[in-house]
Parts: structure tokens; C-alpha cells; sequence
């Protein structure tokens, strides 16, 4: 990896560790810092604690450096070694570290000498829904001393980490992820959409889709049965309706057998993993974020930058993007009869749920541009 660094020292070296820099939220906003922040000033190498997956392809920097260390599964202690000589060979002049997993290394952070330490906590995993498991919160109280500051994406998190972890609040931001607002773009009235494999037709079937890990987390089970359950409503514009299901994971066949069970496997399209997010979501007519727990879904912010309606599940920091009614509707996690509801309610109402959009679109404008939460960084990035 070459760097100004070891000419004149102008460039920052950031080291990014993450448990697992798959496909998510949190590896969106990686992305994004990674690609945006000024090349001039940061140079970067990012460490994941197990494997390397899709989104390396997204970072389109030639001089980012990764390294992935294959962890088994438990604490990170017998790793400590490996990584303790990583950073001293490194050198890094800022570790940004995410999420509960990657803080784990806090202590060599300190033992490295590296200056500056700042950890983001960017959602709850299933076992700690809201915070809520002792040991979790055990482990980030003893390590919150070690970071020079700590970011949480939503305010539910935020709250947390002052209230319950103890972090001091000169110590802490809020800083919700962003959109591009210039690749997130509503459909042209009248333009013709095509998505490569998709069986449907944007125009003649009411497209609903989601996109996002195939992860009990994320509960795309709770959007099939609500979709299967306004299916055979026979209400109007039911028979038009269609469900695309992006992304992919461990609860791809599980999906396959609700799908099957609730008799809609063909009215659903499985879409796999996209490298063309931007043109599926002009193509759909709504989007659904199905989550049992939420911090700042990227989708969701990339869903309302496309100008669509949004029927978002009321957890974690979605209520801080969804105005109930406005830009969207919120609804319980597994209230399949609320949710089906609420399908036909936009299918019915076209010109309703256009409004909606375009209000989420002008939301997506003020207070998610992508600019905003990359200058947010450089400064933290930058002390």
C-alpha cells in the first residue's frame, strides 16, 4: 500500500475494523466514507476480524488495503497477538472500529500507542435487541473508556450509550447515516424501467419490494405473509400486486417455504444480491423495511431519496426518518393484518402515495445528504 505518508506526512492512515464487511448497513456507510473522504487527507486499510465478501467491489479506491483474519466464533482474545502486530505494523493514526465485536480490540488499540480511537455502534444484533442483554452492556461499560469518542447512528442508540453504557456526552455524537442523493434519484414520469432478471412489469404490476441481508434480524417472513394476506383480500389492485425480496443470506430458504406455505412463491421474485440497487427502486411503486430492530437503515434513506412511499416497521431510529402519514406509514413488527393494510391502502391511492414520495424525497434532501455525514466523519477523523 503506498501513501504520502512516508514522504511528508500529510495523509491521515485510518484503520477500519469490523467483524464482517459483507453486505449491510454498517459496510454501506464504509463504503461510502472510504470512497468520499479526500484522498489527499486519508488513506485507508480495513480489517475484518473474519472474511472480506461483496462490498469490497463497491470501494473503488485502488490504494485501500484489506485484511481479513478468519476468526472462529467467540471472544477475539486468541487473535490478540496477530492483531497487536498489525497495528504496530500499521501504524495507523486513527482506528475506527464498529460495532460491539470490533471494540473487543480496544485494549490493543491502547497498547499500540494509536492517538486516536473513535467506535460507531450502528444497530442491535438479534440476541441484544435494544440493548437489552446483560453481558453486551457489561462489556461496553468496561470499554468505553478506551475510545477518544464514540458515534451512534440513531437516537435510540444514542440514548443508550449516555444512559445505560455510561459514555460521556462531550465523548459521543449522533451521526445518522446519508444517501447519495445524486445516485438515489426518483423515476422520471413516464420512463420506462427495466431491472435485469426481474420476471414483473414495472407500469402493469404494483411493485412492493425490500432489500436487505435474508437475516431473521430484518423478518422479510413478516412482509410475505402481510404481502400473501393483501394478495387474497380481493381488494382493489390486489390481483396487481408483486413482492421483490433483494438481497440474500442465511434465511434465503426459509423465505422460499413461507412463500410456498402462504401460496405467492409466483408472485415473489427472490433477487439475490444487486449491484443495481439504484435502478430496482425506480422501478418499484413502494418499499417496506420489515425489521424487528433498526439504527438508520441506509435502505430506507435510499428508498426515500428515490421518492417512494415507505411502510417501515416502529423500531430503533426509523421513527426518525418516517412521518407517520407524510412520508409513510409505521407499523408493528408482525402485525401482518396492520401491514397488509396498509399495502392496499397505497395500491388504492396512487396519487396519495406519489405525494408521499415526493415528500420523503424532499426530506431525503435536508437531512440525509451524504455530504453532510462524510464532513461529520473528516472532522472526527481528522482531531
Amino acid at each position: 500500500m503506498s501513501g504520502d505518508r512516508y514522504g511528508d506526512g500529510h495523509r491521515r492512515r485510518v484503520l477500519h475494523v469490523v467483524y464482517c464487511f459483507g453486505i449491510g448497513g454498517l459496510e454501506n456507510m464504509l463504503v461510502q466514507l472510504i470512497n468520499r473522504l479526500p484522498e489527499d487527507e486519508f488513506e485507508h486499510v480495513l480489517l475484518a476480524l473474519t472474511t472480506i465478501g461483496a462490498s469490497r467491489a463497491r470501494i473503488v479506491r485502488p490504494d485501500v488495503r484489506f485484511i481479513a483474519l478468519d476468526k472462529p466464533p467467540g471472544h477475539a482474545w486468541r487473535l490478540y497477538p496477530r492483531i497487536l502486530r498489525l497495528l504496530r505494523e500499521l501504524r495507523p493514526d486513527v482506528v475506527h472500529t464498529c460495532n460491539l465485536a470490533a471494540l473487543e480490540i480496544a485494549p490493543l488499540v491502547r497498547l499500540a500507542g494509536v492517538a486516536r480511537h473513535v467506535h460507531a455502534e450502528h444497530g442491535w444484533e438479534m440476541e441484544d435487541r435494544h440493548g437489552g442483554n446483560a453481558r453486551d452492556r457489561l462489556l461496553r461499560r468496561v470499554y468505553r473508556f478506551f475510545p477518544q469518542h464514540q458515534v451512534a447512528v440513531s437516537n435510540d442508540i444514542h440514548a443508550y450509550l449516555l444512559r445505560q453504557v455510561g459514555v460521556r456526552p462531550d465523548r459521543l455524537s449522533l451521526i445518522a447515516n446519508g444517501v447519495a442523493l445524486d445516485v438515489f434519484t426518483p423515476r422520471p414520469p413516464g420512463e420506462a424501467v427495466s431491472v435485469p432478471g426481474c420476471p414483473f412489469e414495472p407500469g402493469r404490476h404494483w411493485l412492493i419490494g425490500t432489500l436487505g441481508r435474508l437475516a431473521g434480524v430484518k423478518n422479510q417472513a413478516f412482509l410475505v405473509r402481510a404481502f400473501a394476506r393483501a394478495v387474497r383480500s380481493g381488494a382493489a389492485r390486489a390481483d396487481e400486486m408483486r413482492l421483490i425480496l433483494a438481497g440474500d443470506g442465511p434465511m434465503r430458504a426459509a423465505l422460499e417455504s413461507v412463500l410456498q406455505q402462504e401460496g405467492v412463491r409466483d408472485l415473489a421474485w427472490l433477487a439475490g444480491s444487486r449491484d443495481d440497487v439504484p435502478a430496482l427502486l425506480r422501478a418499484l411503486d413502494c418499499f417496506v423495511l420489515p425489521s424487528y430492530i433498526e439504527g438508520t437503515s441506509c435502505t430506507l434513506q435510499e428508498a426515500m431519496a428515490t421518492g417512494l412511499p415507505v411502510i417501515a416497521t416502529d423500531v430503533g431510529g426509523t421513527p426518525q426518518l418516517v412521518s407517520e402519514g407524510e412520508t409513510g406509514y409505521l407499523v408493528r413488527p408482525d402485525d401482518d393484518e396492520a401491514l397488509a393494510l396498509r399495502l392496499l391502502e397505497c395500491a388504492a391511492q396512487p396519487e396519495r402515495a406519489a405525494r408521499m414520495g415526493a415528500r420523503a424525497r424532499a426530506r431525503a434532501g435536508r437531512d440525509f445528504d451524504i455530504a453532510r455525514t462524510i464532513e461529520r466523519y473528516r472532522e472526527l477523523l481528522s482531531c
